[in-house]
């Protein structure tokens, strides 16, 4: 398989696992909401049973970290003026992550493409929650 696609998808699944990985903390140190942070961690536990398919271990071993054009910080990713701004983002990164997947998965393991579809949906309701607690957040 092309390690460009299998480097895609290792990427958008870290870069998901993260963005929600950040979501779950600040829902469990920052203003501690046990039901955002469980249906959070449920949604990244989800997404390690997804990842433990053979195609994300050959995205980890085709992985190039140190030539990554995307590796130094740019002023878009220093751009925060607050806890909810961390939120936003994470929670956007993920989404984002998510859609790659899904294209993705269209032409290395299509079985697979429901379950992200879901899991993104998934993760729509959860940001709508979090909306509903936070209604500044989309101000942001």
């Amino acid at each position: 398989m092309d390690k460009g696609i299998l480097r895609l998808i290792d990427a958008n699944f870290n870069r998901c696992k993260e963005g929600l990985r950040v979501v779950e903390d600040i829902f469990r140190f920052v203003t501690p909401e046990e039901r955002l942070r469980t249906h959070t961690r449920q949604l990244r536990h989800d997404l390690d049973r997804i990842a433990r398919e053979n195609l994300i271990r050959e995205g980890i071993l085709s992985r190039d970290s140190a030539q990554d054009p995307g590796k130094p910080l740019d002023a878009l990713e220093s751009d925060r003026k607050g806890i909810q701004d961390i939120l936003y983002a994470n929670l956007q990164r993920a989404k984002e992550s998510l859609r790659v997947l899904e294209e993705t998965f269209k032409l290395t393991c299509p079985e697979q493409v429901k379950n992200i579809k879901q899991f993104r949906y998934d993760l729509y309701t959860l940001e709508k929650d979090i909306l509903s607690q936070w209604p500044s957040l989309s101000d942001s």
